[in-house]
């Protein structure tokens, strides 16, 4: 069944909305194209009377549609890869989801693809689905587009309901940059040109389906210069040094000047090893290990070129991006970017604009909600090589993981390298943090108070600092309400200026650990993924995260400030506590509750819990 392996190999998927016929479709393709043996079919015959929807007929939509939740929910959840042949070409195709629901699932079949098969159901015309995934399409850099309208038997194959869907869609993608878009009629269900010319339409001068992905001519995502994201170090012994990884573009030899994108340090290949095999070159999609003629500092991660041929290196750069996270995306909070092997710290510094599916009108907005596109600006936590996606989609595509959650949020490719960092440096001090430090006889710490309002972390804190003085401590307090006047009076208490309040907050608080100080911050801060930033910003023991704990009950019987009471009577709105989440710490360095202990007890167990891990020295201790 399989062909030889000389044949070129295309790899497509289907995309589209709900009930348009994809897994119907490929089912017919595999049928047509004998892929399908006689088990599966007398399997498929049987499982199409219990859970199938055209009656007594076979329903090729099951033979793709594998999973039980699929089957009973008639719909693709998941993506589901097949394979089969003609004499002219070799297919890897995905059938991905039209749920909205699952258009994170549509962008993993998409991410590898040459080409896409976007359905619209005749009777129904193009939807917004329809234009998510067309625009979605276009983003990933796909520039070849079969426009399949499917059911056409549903609308007696009338040819004024096709020509109307093509010219609608044509207008509609005439600013996305396709490069072919080959309309189709057809009837998956019945067969209609899917192999064949279909005499239920003669009025189509076109080809079958099959015989326009044999045909059709793509470009090849691999081409370009060489790119090799170091996946592993590879040591078998003391005397082997190899940079393991599948070569994304372009092509190397041995004697070839090679270089790390991201250090600039040069050498020269002295051997290409594939599996077991020695080889004299490396092209795309092998994958290799190289070894080098001189001992240079690589990584997993880095990126290895031809000098003179370099991708880009920087820390900020814009990128279309697709949001794909329950909870919105918020702009300041620290993320993580997976672009390659290479994980970095991201934040979205700004939304350039928000894309309407719909019109492709680009509108104005401060975060993105499920299923969103925008063009963004973003920010790493270090410098990484990447390029344009449109010049390579292994260095120029990345997606984004919450740090809380762990799950990927969001798919993006980038589109240009912001170059203001190039020409922004960091300076090298004459003084260290380290002498500063050492001149102050102390160990700087970040003492990070947080708990909801009312809990008794300002008045700990400041306890805390004056027993510090007393020893001759060098400190300094951050205290929420007086960040507020001062550095921080733009913001308000929505979830995003929150976040951004923390943000600053943390970087003021890096600074002044950079000056030897310990800094006392004294911040609700209620989400865990932005004390968590903070944390990550300094050096490891620095942060110390001190849960200052009270029951929301007690913390509405003490109301200090008689918050709480605006709250309840809608008088304040974001308020934590009341109409806002406060997410408590799960492995705070120190745990103060409030109900069962004086604020001056409190504090001495702060002070005794620096003492013993030496930030206090002896000498200033009691």
């Amino acid at each position: 069944m399989n062909a030889p392996a000389t044949l070129p190999t295309l790899r497509f998927f289907t995309c589209g909305s709900v009930d348009d016929g994809k897994s119907t479709l490929i089912g017919r393709l595999l049928h047509e194209q004998n892929q399908i043996y006689e088990d599966q079919l007398s399997a498929l015959a049987k499982d199409s009377l219990k859970h199938g929807t055209t009656g007594e007929e076979i329903d090729f939509a099951l033979l793709v549609d594998g999973l039980e939740a699929e089957r009973e929910q008639g719909i693709t959840i998941d993506v589901a890869y097949r394979y089969f042949s003609t004499p002219r070409r070799n297919f890897i195709v995905a059938d991905t989801p039209g749920h909205e629901q699952y258009t994170r699932n549509m962008v993993t079949g998409a991410s590898n693809a040459d080409l896409a098969i976007l359905l619209v159901d005749a009777r129904k015309g193009l939807l917004t689905q329809t234009h998510r995934h067309a625009v979605i399409v276009s983003l990933l850099g796909i520039r070849d587009v079969v426009l399949a309208v499917n059911k056409m038997d549903l609308v007696r194959y009338d040819k004024a309901i096709y020509d109307k869907i093509v010219a609608d869609f044509s207008a509609f993608a005439a600013p996305l940059g396709f490069v072919t878009v080959a309309p189709i009629p057809l009837s998956a269900r019945r067969g209609d040109n899917v192999s064949n010319r279909s005499d239920q339409t003669p009025w189509y001068e076109g080809a079958p389906l099959v015989e326009t992905l044999e045909t059709i001519d793509v470009r090849n995502p691999a081409a370009g210069d060489f790119r090799l994201p170091v996946q592993w170090i590879n040591r078998p012994d003391l005397d082997f040094r190899g940079f393991a990884g599948t070569v994304a573009s372009g092509e190397i030899a041995v004697g070839d000047e090679i270089m790390v994108a991201t250090s600039s340090r040069k050498s020269r290949v002295t051997g290409i090893y594939v599996a077991s095999d020695t080889s004299q070159t490396a092209r795309a999609g092998e994958a290799v290990t190289l070894t080098l003629a001189d001992e240079v500092d690589i990584a997993r991660g880095d990126v290895l070129c031809r000098p003179g041929a370099a991708p880009a290196v920087g820390e900020q750069f814009a990128a279309h991006v697709i949001w794909m996270g329950e909870e919105p995306m918020h702009p300041g909070r620290s993320y993580l970017m997976k672009i390659g092997p290479t994980l970095a710290p991201v934040v979205f510094v700004e939304l350039h604009h928000r894309l309407h599916v719909a019109t492709l009108e680009k509108l104005a907005a401060k975060t993105l909600a499920l299923n969103e596109v925008a063009l963004c600006k973003l920010a790493a936590g270090h410098p990484v090589a990447f390029d344009p996606y449109k010049d390579n989609r292994s260095t120029g595509g990345f997606i984004v993981i919450d740090r809380a959650s762990n799950q990927t949020v969001a798919a993006g490719v980038i589109e240009y390298h912001l170059r203001r960092s190039e020409n922004v440096h960091f300076q090298l001090l004459a003084i260290s943090k380290d002498e500063r430090a050492g001149q102050k006889r102390q160990t700087p710490k970040v003492l990070w108070f947080t708990g909801m309002s009312g809990a008794g972390k300002s008045t700990i804190a400041n306890l805390v600092e004056t027993r510090l003085h007393m020893r001759g401590a060098h400190s300094m307090i951050l205290d929420g309400d007086n960040v507020r006047h001062g550095l921080n009076r733009d913001l308000g208490f929505t979830e995003n200026d929150r976040i951004e309040n923390i943000r600053r907050i943390g970087e003021v608080a890096k600074l002044m650990t950079e000056a030897g100080l310990i800094v006392l911050c004294s911040f609700i801060s209620p989400f865990a993924v932005d004390r968590k930033m903070t944390r990550d910003l300094l050096a490891p023991g620095e942060f110390v995260e001190i849960y200052v704990h009270v029951p929301v009950d007690v913390a509405i019987r003490r109301d200090p400030k008689g918050l709480y009471k605006k709250a309840l009577a809608g008088q304040i709105k974001n308020f934590t506590g009341i109409d806002q989440p406060y997410e408590a710490p799960t492995e705070p360095e120190l745990t103060l509750d409030t109900t069962g202990a004086t604020a001056e007890a409190l504090a001495d167990r702060v002070v005794a819990w620096l003492e013993e891990r030496g930030a206090i020295p002896l000498l200033l201790a009691r």
